[in-house]
C-alpha cells in the first residue's frame, strides 16, 4: 500500500557559522532533523529550529495571479542565462518574492527538483499555475539540453500573453464599470430621492403626467422589493457562472456572441488571433511537432469557437494537409494571416512568420483599445445623461405643468 507524500513545511532557524557569527533564515523541509542536517552540511551550527507558524500568515489569503507566474518565468530565465544553477535560482527567487503563496510554490518546486524530479514533472504538480503548454516546452528543453533558451521563449510568451489579457480587460472594464455605476445611481434616486418628490406631488391635487407616474410606481416597487432585485441579480450571476462551467453548448454560444458583438467583437477576434500566432510560434520554434503543438494552441485560444476550429485544423494537418489550407477552411482567420502562414511554410520560416503575425495583431489590439476608450466616453456620458436626466425631468414635469397652467 502506497504512503502519501509528506508535504514540506517552512522552518525558521538560528545558528552560528564557522566564524562564530550569528545567522538565521528559513528553509523548507519535512522535519527539523533534516533541517539541522542540511545546515551542518553548509557549515552552520543550528541552535534553534522550529516550524514557522501559519496562524497569522498571509499566505492563506494571498493569491497567485498569472502575472506572478510571468514574472517568475522571466526571473528564472534570467538566472539560467547568467549561469546560476537551477536549484540555486529557485532559492534566490523564492526567498526574494513578496507574495507568500508564490514563495511557497517556488520553494515546493525547488524541493521536488532537489529530490531528483525533472523541472517539467515538478511544474506538472501545479496545473493551476503551469498549463500543459509550459510543461511541454520545459520538457522539450530539458530533453534537448536547451532549457535556458526555452525558458527565455516561455518568459516572452507569458509576458506577451498577460499584456494582451490586460488590454482586453481594459477594453471591457470601462463600459462594465459605467453600467454598474449607472445602476447604483438610478437605484439611489428611485429609493431615496423620488419619494421626497412624491410627498410633494400629493398636495398638488392634480393628475401627474404619465412619465412621472411610471417613475413613481417604479420607485414604490423598488422601496418595497429592492431585495428581490438584489437577489435576482445575484441569482442571475450565479446561474451564468454555473452555465459556463457545466454547459459546453452555452459557452460556445456565448463565445460566438462575443465574436459578433459590435466593436468589442473585433478586438476579441484580433486578440485570439494574436494569441494563436504567438503560442504556435513559440511551440514550433521549440521543436514541438506541429500536430502536437496544435493541441496546446487550441487550449490557449480562450474561445470555444476558435478552439473547435483549431482542433479541426489539427486533424486535417495530421492527414498531411498544409496548415495554410487547414486555416483557410475554418473561415476563422483573415486572408492576410493565411497568406503569411503560406509564405512561412514555403520558406521554412513558419515560426518567424507567426511571430510577425502576433506582433501585428497585438499592435492592432492596442490601437483598437485606445480608440474604443475615446469612442466610449461620449456614449457613456449620453447614457448617464438619459438615465439620470430622465429621472430629474420626470420629477419636475408636474412643476412645469402647474407653472404653465397659472
Amino acid at each position: 500500500m502506497a504512503t502519501a507524500a509528506i508535504k514540506p513545511s517552512v522552518f525558521t532557524w538560528e545558528g552560528t557559522d564557522r566564524r562564530g557569527n550569528k545567522v538565521k533564515g528559513e528553509t523548507q523541509s519535512t522535519n527539523p532533523s533534516l533541517v539541522k542536517a542540511e545546515l551542518r552540511k553548509q557549515g552552520i551550527n543550528p541552535i534553534k529550529v522550529r516550524k514557522k507558524s501559519t496562524l497569522f500568515s498571509s499566505s492563506k489569503n494571498a493569491k497567485i495571479v498569472p502575472k506572478d507566474i510571468a514574472v517568475f518565468t522571466r526571473q528564472l530565465a534570467t538566472m539560467m542565462s547568467a549561469g546560476v544553477p537551477l536549484v540555486q535560482s529557485f532559492e534566490i527567487i523564492g526567498r526574494g518574492h513578496e507574495n507568500p503563496a508564490m514563495q511557497e510554490l517556488i520553494l515546493t518546486i525547488k524541493a521536488d527538483v532537489e529530490s531528483g524530479s525533472t523541472l517539467a514533472d515538478a511544474l506538472r504538480k501545479h496545473p493551476a499555475h503551469f498549463d500543459e503548454l509550459v510543461c511541454n516546452l520545459v520538457a522539450a528543453g530539458e530533453q534537448a539540453g536547451i532549457l535556458e533558451g526555452l525558458l527565455d521563449k516561455i518568459a516572452t510568451y507569458k509576458e506577451k500573453t498577460e499584456a494582451m489579457k490586460a488590454k482586453i480587460k481594459k477594453a471591457l472594464f470601462y463600459p462594465a464599470a459605467v453600467v454598474v455605476v449607472a445602476f447604483i445611481v438610478t437605484a439611489i434616486l428611485l429609493i431615496f430621492v423620488v419619494p421626497q418628490f412624491e410627498s410633494l406631488f400629493q398636495g398638488f391635487g392634480a393628475d401627474l403626467p404619465a412619465f412621472t407616474q411610471m417613475v413613481v410606481r417604479l420607485s414604490e416597487w423598488m422601496q418595497a422589493n429592492w431585495w428581490i432585485a438584489v437577489l435576482g441579480i445575484a441569482a442571475a450571476a450565479y446561474a451564468f457562472k454555473q452555465a459556463k462551467i457545466r454547459s459546453p453548448r452555452f459557452c460556445h454560444a456565448l463565445d460566438r456572441m462575443a465574436l459578433k458583438a459590435p466593436i468589442i467583437g473585433e478586438i476579441i477576434t484580433k486578440a485570439i488571433i494574436a494569441r494563436y500566432a504567438r503560442t504556435l510560434s513559440t511551440m514550433f520554434a521549440a521543436g514541438v511537432p506541429l500536430v502536437e503543438a496544435m493541441e496546446s494552441v487550441a487550449g490557449a485560444a480562450g474561445n470555444e469557437v476558435y478552439k473547435i476550429g483549431i482542433l479541426q485544423m489539427r486533424d486535417n494537418v495530421a492527414t498531411g494537409q498544409q496548415l495554410q489550407l487547414a486555416m483557410h477552411q475554418t473561415n476563422l482567420f483573415p486572408n492576410m494571416v493565411v497568406q503569411m502562414v503560406a509564405i512561412g511554410e514555403e520558406s521554412g520560416s513558419l515560426d518567424a512568420m507567426l511571430g510577425k503575425v502576433a506582433d501585428f495583431f497585438e499592435q492592432e489590439v492596442d490601437d483598437a483599445v485606445d480608440g474604443l476608450s475615446s469612442l466610449l466616453e461620449p456614449i457613456i456620458m449620453a447614457v448617464l445623461g438619459v438615465l439620470v436626466g430622465g429621472l430629474i425631468v420626470a420629477m419636475y414635469l408636474p412643476i412645469f405643468k402647474m407653472g404653465s397652467a397659472i
